[in-house]
């Protein structure tokens, strides 16, 4: 699969991306970071720093625990998309071997990988930090033993030495 995942390689020249964050938007804190590998159907170095990227996170849709989504442009137009739930994280905690769930999104060509369950990739909060009333900066690695299975096709892709930061708004949805 061509993923035009180049721009993710670091030394490359920057891609035309999102546009950095305007002043006031809180989507991508500073500190905010995607780091690691892709293996697999697709293959990159992924070191998105906030200024190249969109980020989002909050609690999830059930209520239980917290979700942080970054995406970024590639060379080739298309998105790629990251999804990292986190069901047992509370405001404020950290924690080692905490479930987690991971979906990795290939926008241009509608194409979905997940861990599908909570049995497979883990993930530790090494810093939850307040930033200011209802939000909080998390910092942590997230491993998977099995690689992310394509949720409608044969393929399968393998996340490796995943470093993430980002900000979870706590406010209820």
């Amino acid at each position: 699969m061509a993923l035009g995942l180049s721009a993710c390689s670091p030394g490359e020249p920057a891609a035309a991306g999102p546009p950095p964050a305007a002043a006031g938007d809180r989507s991508c804190h500073p500190d905010a970071v995607w780091r690691g590998r892709l293996l697999g159907a697709g293959e990159a170095r992924m070191d998105w720093p906030a200024e190249r990227r969109s980020c989002a996170g909050g609690p999830r849709p059930d209520g239980a625990g917290a979700r942080l989504r970054f995406a970024r442009e590639l060379d080739n137009g298309e998105g790629l998309a990251i999804i990292l739930a986190l069901p047992t994280l509370e405001p404020g905690a950290t924690g080692r071997e905490l479930p987690a769930n991971v979906t990795i999104i290939l926008e241009g060509e509608a194409r979905f990988f997940s861990s599908q369950n909570r049995e497979t990739c883990w993930a530790d909060v090494e810093r939850h930090a307040t930033l200011d009333a209802g939000s909080t900066l998390v910092q942590g690695r997230v491993y998977c033993i099995d690689p992310l299975a394509e949720v409608n096709g044969s393929a399968s892709v393998t996340l490796d030495d995943s470093v993430f930061s980002g900000r979870i708004d706590w406010s209820p949805l």
